[in-house]
């Protein structure tokens, strides 16, 4: 006769059962992701609504999409948990991206005041 009490399991083989079961993350979570890309889309919908105009107005579009955007990528792609994965994903290309546009932005003034001095004479 066969004895069929199962023995113990050890610290590594608890770890190696904890490892493939799969990860559940609470659907709270989501839910208050949701609610806050509900906030920023309705916030964004109020800068053109209230008709704001000039740097405030571009400012606060690429404020609330860069949070939307990071709310997404991080939340819902999972990157959130695997912090070294949302740095290279989305800090490095934002910055890369905000020293593009402080740029382009100089270049800008630069060709304008150059048109003013030119075609002023």
């Amino acid at each position: 006769m066969s004895n069929n009490t199962e023995l113990p399991l050890e610290p590594t083989e608890q770890q190696s059962l904890k490892q493939q079961r799969p990860q559940q993350h609470p659907i709270g979570i989501y839910l208050k992701v949701w609610v806050l890309l509900f906030v920023l889309s309705t916030l964004s919908y109020l800068v053109d609504f209230y008709q704001v105009q000039g740097y405030l107005r571009w400012t606060l579009i690429l404020i609330f999409m860069f949070l939307k955007a990071g709310l997404i990528v991080s939340f819902f792609m999972h990157l959130v948990w695997e912090r070294l994965s949302l740095i290279y994903t989305i800090l490095v290309p934002t910055l890369a991206i905000l020293v593009f546009i402080l740029l382009m932005a100089y270049e800008a003034d630069y060709v304008f005041n150059g048109r003013l001095f030119f075609f002023s004479q």
